[in-house]
């Protein structure tokens, strides 16, 4: 062809750092056969100039297709598409000669709003610091020398620092052996369950609660049972009472933080109620901790694990996505060894090993403080924002709906009046643009008509949850 330009269309998603976007963008041409097997890609210098991105995130993007085994790096001579790939039929570029790639930004059309079910804002994420990590841990000599497959557990490094912030942040007593990496805290869930229940056995979980919690239970061959949930989260009593009618009931799963959907804390009295459960009826707590990094008032409350360790109940789950962005899938879990080696077992069943650079890169984000002071940024806007859209909400809505200021997390649990069909106003609400999950879809049965609304406010910016409110005003459906 000759030295000629060929347009990529950059992908261009907030939810994920620029160099998986540009990586993306990459796999996207080489599958389409616009890129063919031995071709020459821009260096790393001129890429960057080209589309008005750092070198290190060119850098970081190729490192990561080498990885995948989509490019090759050869010696002295440049980057090239793998040349064991197929090839697709479509004409390539110059074999001898890199060619440079302009960038094709999408249509700016505008995208729906979203009050999501409490992920953090993908474009508050520290993509420089997360490059520059990856960047580091791919070029590692150790990384360079790993010649089989990694440990199911996960990245050691990762696992030691993991232990480090779980100990010094939520009170646990962990070390590098008591904590299983996983591709987040979904594969975490479908993991515990199958190391602690056997097929058929049951879960109480609770109810209104996490639908994907309980795909992931069933998923794993455990039956579901709902616990009743109140205003102060799971209702121990009622708990105590499915327990006697349902022997077959062996674990509980529970959101004691901040209770998913409706965000209150677990207080002292129901947790070691809870706990004395556990002992009595030899019961597991699965204890999903999904946003304890945001505590916005009150003194910290310490999770279940922290006061079970010894007896050996809780099985803690946590996320890294929630402090970064749902698009980096790093999840773990600790607690009692036999049940962690029974989950690396079942891991490495079906995935042998998780994102051996991306854990690295995570490892050196949290040993050198940048994960911490993004926490500590990410809190102050997020609390921000909670207090806007508590003020947007009441002046706006008025007596349609009420509600609680969360101490913490990254929802609002929203009570609609009995005279309005919460779902109906979903719909309506669907239809103007904005999307938003209403009580009905957080049950287990949907007949029950939870009237409520779950609106997540911390993937929109003060600009963004002033429009989204003005939706969910303009769509009201009348009483």
């Amino acid at each position: 062809m000759g030295r000629s330009a060929i347009v990529i269309e950059l992908i261009d998603n907030p939810a994920q750092p620029i160099f998986i976007n540009l990586a993306a963008s990459i796999i996207r041409e080489i599958e389409r056969g616009r890129l063919k097997p031995g071709d020459r890609l821009p260096g790393t210098r001129a890429l960057a100039a080209t589309l008005s991105l750092h070198r290190n995130t060119i850098d970081a993007a190729y490192q990561e297709l080498i990885l995948q085994g989509w490019l090759a790096a050869e010696a002295s001579r440049g980057t090239y598409v793998a040349r064991d790939l197929p090839d697709l039929g479509v004409r390539g570029w110059n074999k001898s000669e890199a060619a440079p790639i302009s960038p094709l930004r999408p249509s700016a059309t505008p995208a729906p709003l979203r009050f999501s079910d409490g992920a953090p804002d993908a474009r508050l994420m520290p993509g420089a610091e997360l490059a520059r990590a990856f960047r580091r841990a791919v070029s590692a000599a150790g990384l360079r020398m790993l010649t089989g497959y990694g440990d199911p557990r996960g990245a050691p490094p990762l696992r030691a620092s993991l232990a480090r912030y779980l100990t010094a942040e939520r009170g646990l007593t962990a070390g590098a052996d008591d904590v299983l990496v996983t591709r987040g805290s979904q594969m975490a869930l479908f993991l515990a369950a199958g190391a602690v229940l056997e097929p058929g056995q049951a879960i109480a979980v609770e109810d209104p609660g996490y639908p994907l919690a309980w795909q992931a239970f069933r998923a794993a061959g455990a039956r579901v049972v709902g616990a009743p949930v109140d205003g102060q989260g799971l209702d121990v009593d009622r708990l105590e009472a499915l327990l006697a009618r349902d022997p077959e009931i062996r674990a509980v799963y529970v959101t004691p933080h901040h209770q998913y959907p409706t965000t209150v804390t677990l207080g002292a009295g129901r947790r070691l109620r809870l706990l004395d459960l556990a002992r009595r009826h030899g019961l597991t707590l699965i204890e999903d901790d999904y946003d304890h990094e945001y505590r916005f008032e009150g003194r910290p409350v310490l999770p279940l694990a922290s006061r079970a360790q010894a007896e050996n109940r809780v099985v803690h789950i946590g996320s890294v996505s929630k402090l970064l962005a749902p698009a980096l899938r790093i999840g773990y879990a600790t607690g009692p060894r036999p049940i962690l080696a029974r989950m690396a077992r079942l891991r490495e069943a079906v995935d042998r090993q998780g994102d051996v650079p991306l854990e690295h890169a995570l490892a050196k984000l949290i040993d050198e403080g940048d994960l911490g002071r993004h926490a500590r940024k990410a809190r102050r806007i997020y609390e921000q924002r909670r207090d806007l859209l508590a003020t947007e909400i009441a002046q706006a809505l008025g007596d349609a709906a009420t509600f609680e200021r969360p101490a913490g997390g990254l929802a609002l649990w929203l009570k609609v009046n009995a005279s309005i069909d919460a779902a109906a106003w979903a719909a309506a609400a669907e239809k103007a643009g904005l999307m938003l999950t209403h009580g009905g879809q957080l049950q287990l049965d949907p007949a029950q008509r939870l009237n409520a609304f779950r609106l997540g406010f911390a993937s929109l910016d003060d600009d963004e949850l002033r429009r989204a409110v003005k939706r969910l005003t303009a769509t009201k459906p009348a009483p």
